[in-house]
Parts: C-alpha cells; structure tokens; sequence
C-alpha cells in the first residue's frame, strides 16, 4: 500500500464523532514537565551513580574551544543561564539556551590553535593507512581457554564498571581523601550502568551480520533497543531518530564528538576479533562513527586493539607500548596517548604521572576522551598486568572512572583468565542476573552474555 493510499483510507473509512468539552482540552503540562526536565538536565545534573555535578552546557562550549573553535562571548549567558535555572525562569531559560545553541552553530575553527594543525582522520580509510598493522595471530576460538578470557573479559568490565561508578566525576585528591587507597567496592556494587549497555547492542549487530556488520545496522539496535544516553550518546540517539545514518548521526549539531562514549565501548570491538588487531580497530571504527568522530572515534580503536592483542600479547606494558605506537603523534589523539607513556617512562609513580597528565589536560571535560585515555595508559603501565593493582590506580586516578575501568580491566582479565579475579570481586555481581536500562534485554544472566560473545566469534570465524 502506497502512502496516499493509507492516507486516503484513514479520510474516507472514517466516520465523525462528536467529542465532549473534555475530550477536546488540549493539555500541554505534561509535555512542558518534559521538556523543562530535559532542559534543565542539559544544565545542570548528578551522575547517577556518583552524584558528581555535570553542566552539559559548559562541557559542550568547553569541547569546542578545546578543538579550537572561536566563539562569541558567551560567559554572561552561560551565567544567566544557570541563574534562570536556579529561579526556575524556564522562559528565560530557552531563550539563553537557544542562543547558546546558535553561537555554537556560528563557531568556526581558528586554524592557528594547537589543536586544528593535528590531522583529524575522516573515515577508516584515512586512517588506516597510516598505521602499520601487527600481523594477525590465530586463536583457538574452539577451545576452552578462549571460552574462559571471553568471560573474564566481561567479568573484568562488570567489576570495573561497578568499582568505578562511585567514584566517577571526582578528582584524584577528593577520591583519596574520602576513601583512600580503593581496594574494595565503596559502596553495594550493581550491574546498572552504561557502560555495557552500547556493547550488548553491538553484540547483537554482530552476531546477526558478522563482520560484515554496518552503522546502519547498529543504528538500528541502538534506536530499538537504548531509551537514552548521554552527550554524544543521547545526540546520535535523536539524530537516528530523525533518519540520519553515520557519519551524519554523529557529525549532526553533536559538540561531544571527541568525549569518552567511542571509547568506552571499543573492548567488545576486540573481542569478537581475538588476535586481529586491524580489524578490532575496522569494527570500532564503523561503532564509534555512529556517535563520535576523529580523535574520538580514535578512543575506541585505542581500546578495541588492547582488547583484541591481549588474547595473544600477555605482557601488559608491552601490549600498552606497542599499542601506543599504532597512532601517529600528527593525531592530537596519538600525541596524548605518547604524552602519558612519557609520563611513565619518566615518573617514579602513578601520581606523579597522572599529576603530569591531569595538569596537562586540566582545560578539558572530566568526560573529554583525552584525560580519561592518559588514565588508562597510567594505569595499564603501572599495574602491570596485576588485576587488582590496576583497579586501585585507575579508580584512584578518578575522571570518567568506570568507563575506564571496565575497559582496561577487560583487558587485564583477557590477558589473564577468569581466575586472575578475586571472588569478592565478582561475587556480588554475580548473585543475579545482569541489569540494563535497555527495553531489551532488560535483564540478561552473565553466563547467556559470555554464550552469546563466545557462539558470535565461532559463527563468523572464516569472514
């Protein structure tokens, strides 16, 4: 049926109803209670899990300028704004926000900042040939071994996410002097956060299509299956919404395109390609285009190469090395990823490293995907392969911590096995199934999870 037909159907099989003053009262308060809220979440907002502040609406003009794009001067808005809340003026309040809105439309990049003399990489393609891939090694995606780093990867993400998500949005200082060395959870540990939720969706892409897998068909998951997201996340959300596919869904009135979202999903890229480091780095590219673009489509391949090459590459500092060298320091990606190796090659410790990065990157956003990646790279260095010594230094470190977290102890678990991860860690989470905030799998039990990673590598081994 063509459209014109429905449309004629709907006119001509209808009869008239008479409706009553009541049925006719047009009730927008419930539509204005939505909006205000969304509004006022892009203001000012608690995470969740940690109850850290967030004003989206600085980090969206502060990711900007760190790109190097000049805008008018917006402080007195960004001041009326957050007073307009404050007062709850929600007329005053869209008007400074749609302003705000319009000068970061008007924003064009200042070719002389640091930053626009990097190379932002366009597509995979671009990328790819700059980079000298290490050869493929064979894994055994039959045997038991592979079946066991598979769980241990997600058991290493699920405890990361859950040590993290306390504690995320905090500095380092502020983590230790409120809790001190994290050496358990601080708080009853959940499955309840983000921080797989964007994986199980790809996941499930991929084990319908394999490696042949396309942004139009992870739109597709994300769209049916995510309710929301965050910055970047919830912008590709509306854009899928609206028809867009990528790169339009992450290009499109999306300031958060180089945060951490890319990057805090790239280990299930690696997971599915054990031993391929080149194509890890191909699936995260075409997932991190759905949302993120350049450097930050770059986190994702930084975290789907570990992921991947730990099957294979035992020695965590090597692994992290070698890995690093992958980027070219013409990206402003690789250039941070080569500043935080530095700082450990260099430092005595992981404070005096971090301190180096944290003071290098103070300019960017706690969920900018440049001080989370020297978080991870400080980590991964220092903990040298040993689970939990890992944990404590990426959790001490603070930022976006269980987004770090999860992906780097995904990687140590990989390189170690299930049995590298203490019980009183895994223990709790555990206990009951996994819980998501997506429609579906609202719930999902850990072991159908590792199946469902494990039965999509052997089916789509030979592509």
């Amino acid at each position: 049926m063509k459209a014109w037909e429905l449309t004629r159907d709907l006119l001509r099989q209808t009869q008239p109803v008479v409706r009553t003053a009541e049925e006719q009262t047009w009730d927008a308060s419930e539509l204005m209670k939505g909006l205000d809220f969304g509004v006022a979440l892009f203001w000012k907002s608690n995470v969740p899990g940690s109850a850290a502040p967030e004003n989206l609406m600085a980090g969206a003009l502060q990711s900007l300028e760190n790109k190097g794009y000049v805008l008018e001067p917006y402080e007195d808005l960004l001041r009326e704004g957050g007073e307009a809340l404050a007062r709850g003026d929600f007329e005053r309040l869209y008007v400074i926000d749609m302003r705000l809105r319009v000068l970061m439309r008007a924003a064009r990049p200042d070719p002389d900042h640091p930053s626009q003399r990097t190379v932002r990489y366009r597509s995979w393609e671009e990328f790819d040939a700059t980079v000298q891939w290490p050869v493929d090694v064979a894994v055994d995606v039959d045997g038991a071994d592979f079946a066991d780093r598979s769980r241990a990867g997600w058991l290493g993400q699920l405890v990361g996410a859950a040590a993290g998500t306390a504690l995320e949005g905090y500095s380092a200082e502020n983590i230790m002097k409120v809790f001190g060395p994290i050496r358990s959870y601080v708080r009853e540990p959940n499955t309840y956060n983000d921080d797989i939720t964007f994986e199980i969706a790809f996941l499930e892409a991929f084990a319908d299509k394999g490696h042949a897998v396309s942004g139009a068909d992870i739109c597709e998951r994300w769209t049916s299956m995510i309710p929301m997201g965050w910055s970047a996340e919830a912008i590709a959300l509306a854009n899928i919404r609206r028809g867009l596919l990528p790169p339009e869904t992450a290009t499109t009135d999306n300031p958060f395109d180089e945060w951490i979202g890319a990057q805090m999903r790239g280990a299930i890229c690696g997971m599915v390609a054990p031993g391929r480091a080149r194509e890890a780095a191909r699936l995260a590219w075409i997932d991190g285009a759905v949302s993120h673009a350049a450097n930050g489509i770059l986190g994702e391949v930084f975290n789907a190469v570990l992921a991947a090459r730990a099957f294979t590459q035992h020695d965590t500092v090597s692994l992290l090395e070698e890995t690093v060298a992958l980027f070219s320091t013409e990206s402003e990606y690789g250039q941070v990823l080569a500043f935080a190796l530095d700082a450990c090659r260099t430092e005595a410790d992981w404070q005096s490293a971090w301190a180096r990065c944290d003071a290098k990157y103070v300019e960017y956003n706690w969920i900018h995907a440049y001080p989370n990646a020297a978080a991870q790279v400080v980590a991964l260095w220092f903990g040298k392969g040993d689970f939990e010594r890992t944990l404590e230094i990426v959790c001490g470190i603070g930022h976006d911590v269980d987004c770090n977290a999860a992906q780097i102890l995904c990687v140590v678990a990989i390189q170690r096995g299930s049995a590298a991860i203490a019980e009183r860690w895994t223990a709790p989470l555990l206990a009951g199934d996994i819980v998501t905030y997506m429609r579906r799998p609202a719930t999902i039990p850990f072991d159908t999870l590792v199946a469902q990673t494990v039965d999509a590598v052997r089916k789509w081994r030979k592509q």
